[in-house]
């Protein structure tokens, strides 16, 4: 499997992705991210598997806590893969208001 694949996988959850917003504002603690979320301690820990399994996070232990923080290794393959649809270019073009764009 590619080494994008893990990623892309991971990003497709819609909780996983609400978790890395969160860890975009700072590192925080799995108690603190589950306080957020209308599911369990163990669910989130679950998600943060998932993430750190695919390069999106990292953890270190404080005390008896473990902190997550993003991990941008991860976020380099996304990047990298999406490049090549974009080669390389900044931010995107917005969309023609007409559907002259689909005459290509």
């Amino acid at each position: 499997m590619p080494s994008y694949e893990a990623q892309l996988k991971a990003l497709g959850d819609p909780t996983r992705r609400e978790i890395l917003d969160r860890l975009r504002r700072r590192p925080m603690a799995v108690g603190e991210l589950a306080a957020a979320f209308p599911i369990s301690r163990p669910a989130i820990s679950q998600h943060l598997k998932i993430l750190k399994d695919a390069r999106l996070v990292v953890d270190r232990a404080e005390g008896n806590r473990r902190v997550y923080a993003i991990d941008e290794r991860g976020f380099a393959l996304v990047r990298a893969y999406a490049e090549q649809f974009t080669g390389g270019v900044g931010q995107p073009e917005a969309e023609p208001d007409d559907d002259s764009w689909r005459n290509w």
